[in-house]
């Protein structure tokens, strides 16, 4: 699974100019970037660490998505100036070059191919939002979650010792340390945790995958790809 990273997609003289607009700041694991229906208008680029960008809505959580570095955070409000639509929270310590939207937008004025890197970055959340759409009707809740532990190796993951070779999820062992529970997978994915414990000890599932506390450790990710990709 290819994920656009925002960082990546700039060219130098652009990340130069956001380094000298934005200020590093360092955040420790369950502060706030951004909290809902709130209207600071604050854009983050992420160098070290892991988000998680979630919503309540009357108690009930539902995660939307776990970022990581070089990705993203309130590019939306950024561009449309709106209310924030979800809280971002430090999963673990975070770095981080923070911005206002005004000095944001100022470097994508200076250096119009940072439109086309921010537009990449929607068009690949986008694509992920449908195929979460796709995958509840018909309903396949083994198609939803294999999507979001993809997208946790994309991201975060680390060669299994003695596989070698990076990971990137699609054949080497990987693991992934993260303090991502059964209960997140499952509120990220659409469904409860005691249906994503039973899609984990699955037989088809079962020994190529082990989601502990802290650590998700996947041995099998071909396995998840056809789950991820069948149709």
């Amino acid at each position: 699974m290819e994920l656009t990273r925002f960082w990546d997609a700039l060219p130098e003289r652009a990340r130069e100019a956001l380094r000298r607009e934005g200020t590093t700041v360092m955040m420790k694991p369950g502060a706030f970037l951004v909290r809902e229906h709130t209207h600071t208008s604050q854009v983050f680029v992420l160098h070290r660490g892991a988000v998680k960008v979630w919503v309540d809505r009357a108690g009930d959580v539902a995660i939307l998505d776990v970022l990581g570095p070089g990705d993203l955070v309130g590019e939306l409000e950024a561009v449309d100036g709106g209310v924030r639509h979800a809280n971002a929270e430090a999963l673990t310590a975070v770095e981080a070059t923070r911005l206002t939207a005004d000095r944001f937008r100022r470097v994508l004025d200076a250096h119009p191919g940072t439109v086309w890197a921010v537009a990449a970055v929607l068009a690949e959340r986008l694509r992920d939002a449908d195929e979460l759409r796709v995958a509840h009707f018909p309903d396949d809740p083994e198609r939803r979650l294999a999507g979001r532990l993809l997208r946790l190796t994309s991201r975060f993951g680390s060669p299994l010792a003695g596989d070698g070779g990076p990971g990137d999820g699609a054949a080497a062992g990987v693991e992934v340390r993260l303090p991502v529970s059964q209960q997140d997978l499952g509120r990220w994915a659409g469904m409860g945790r005691r249906k994503v414990a039973q899609i984990l000890t699955a037989e088809s599932v079962r020994g190529g995958l082990d989601v502990a506390r802290n650590v998700i450790v996947v041995r099998s990710a071909d396995a998840l790809r056809r789950l991820a990709d069948r149709d």
